[in-house]
Protein backbone atom coordinates (compact mmCIF):
# COMPACT_ATOMS: atom_id res chain seq x y z
CA UNK A 1 0.00 0.00 0.00
CA UNK A 2 1.79 2.98 -1.17
CA UNK A 3 -0.66 5.62 -2.26
CA UNK A 4 -3.26 7.20 0.39
CA UNK A 5 -6.70 6.93 0.22
CA UNK A 6 -9.58 9.06 -2.71
CA UNK A 7 -10.91 10.47 0.92
CA UNK A 8 -7.42 11.17 2.34
CA UNK A 9 -6.38 12.99 -0.75
CA UNK A 10 -9.42 14.87 -1.08
CA UNK A 11 -8.65 16.79 1.92
CA UNK A 12 -7.00 19.99 1.47
CA UNK A 13 -4.37 21.44 4.13
CA UNK A 14 -5.56 25.00 5.13
CA UNK A 15 -7.77 26.14 7.66
CA UNK A 16 -10.41 24.60 9.33
CA UNK A 17 -12.91 25.50 12.26
CA UNK A 18 -13.67 23.06 14.62
CA UNK A 19 -18.10 22.57 15.11
CA UNK A 20 -16.87 23.95 18.96
CA UNK A 21 -15.58 26.97 17.40
CA UNK A 22 -11.57 26.55 17.30
CA UNK A 23 -9.48 27.24 14.11
CA UNK A 24 -6.74 24.26 13.13
CA UNK A 25 -4.49 24.34 10.42
CA UNK A 26 -4.27 20.80 8.44
CA UNK A 27 -0.61 20.20 7.95
CA UNK A 28 -1.20 16.66 6.50
CA UNK A 29 -2.32 13.30 6.37
CA UNK A 30 -0.36 9.87 7.73
CA UNK A 31 -0.72 6.35 8.34
CA UNK A 32 0.49 4.84 11.68
CA UNK A 33 3.12 2.73 11.33
CA UNK A 34 1.95 -0.31 13.47
CA UNK A 35 -1.43 -0.57 11.17
CA UNK A 36 -0.99 1.12 7.83
CA UNK A 37 -4.32 0.60 6.92
CA UNK A 38 -5.10 3.28 9.43
CA UNK A 39 -5.04 7.18 8.05
CA UNK A 40 -4.82 10.26 10.65
CA UNK A 41 -5.06 13.73 10.05
CA UNK A 42 -1.84 15.67 11.24
CA UNK A 43 -3.23 19.75 12.42
CA UNK A 44 -2.32 22.44 14.70
CA UNK A 45 -4.51 24.43 17.16
CA UNK A 46 -3.86 28.64 15.59
CA UNK A 47 -4.70 29.30 19.53
CA UNK A 48 -2.13 27.43 21.37
CA UNK A 49 0.29 25.99 18.59
CA UNK A 50 -0.71 22.05 19.87
CA UNK A 51 -0.12 19.65 17.16
CA UNK A 52 -3.01 16.97 16.99
CA UNK A 53 -3.70 13.60 15.26
CA UNK A 54 -6.47 12.24 14.60
CA UNK A 55 -8.52 9.71 12.01
CA UNK A 56 -9.14 10.48 9.33
CA UNK A 57 -12.72 9.04 9.60
CA UNK A 58 -13.17 11.28 12.49
CA UNK A 59 -12.11 14.32 11.42
CA UNK A 60 -14.47 13.97 8.44
CA UNK A 61 -17.17 13.01 10.10
CA UNK A 62 -20.83 14.13 10.81
CA UNK A 63 -21.22 15.41 14.54
CA UNK A 64 -24.57 16.01 15.82
CA UNK A 65 -24.01 17.54 19.26
CA UNK A 66 -26.01 20.32 21.57
CA UNK A 67 -28.08 21.48 19.00
CA UNK A 68 -25.35 21.28 15.76
CA UNK A 69 -25.32 18.74 13.05
CA UNK A 70 -23.08 18.86 10.79
CA UNK A 71 -19.14 18.37 9.93
CA UNK A 72 -16.71 17.74 12.64
CA UNK A 73 -14.28 20.26 11.18
CA UNK A 74 -15.49 22.69 7.69
CA UNK A 75 -12.70 24.13 5.72
CA UNK A 76 -12.63 28.37 6.16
Amino acid sequence: MNSLSKKAQDLQSGLYKHFKGGEYTVICVGRLSEDREKEMVIYQSQENSYIWIRPLDMFLEEVERDGYKGPRFRKI
